[in-house]
């Protein structure tokens, strides 16, 4: 079983920052795509942003210029660092990948848990 692990979430005040981390097992033949969606209440959940693994990125236009997403294929693992954070940026974020687990394995989605950011004063 892949697991995907999420944190850095956390309370922040308007205009502030946060590093969301996200891992994924290390016993994985191959990642393609990792990214972050999120979902807010009574909302749909939806892309923020995405990376592949020869760092082509794609971000939900309510975050460029202001979210950041990086990742380091060595060590399965994707960040999404936000910076002027604002109060509709708040939701549950899920970390996402698109996995091989072994080479002769079809390609399969997995997600986190999600952690809860919250933007308020």
């Amino acid at each position: 079983q892949v697991q995907v692990v999420e944190s850095g979430g956390g309370l922040v005040q308007p205009g502030g920052s946060l590093r969301l981390s996200c891992a994924a097992s290390r016993s994985i033949f191959s990642i393609n795509t990792m990214g972050w969606y999120r979902q807010a209440p009574g909302k749909e959940r939806e892309l923020v942003a995405t990376i592949t693994n020869t760092g082509a990125t794609n971000y939900a236009e309510s975050v460029k210029g202001r979210f950041t997403i990086s990742r380091d294929n060595a060590q399965n693992t994707v960040y999404l660092q936000m910076n002027s954070l604002k109060p509709e940026d708040t939701a549950v974020y899920y970390c996402y990948c698109n996995v091989r687990r072994y080479s002769y394995s079809r390609w399969e989605d997995y997600w986190g848990q999600g952690t809860q950011v919250t933007v308020s004063s």
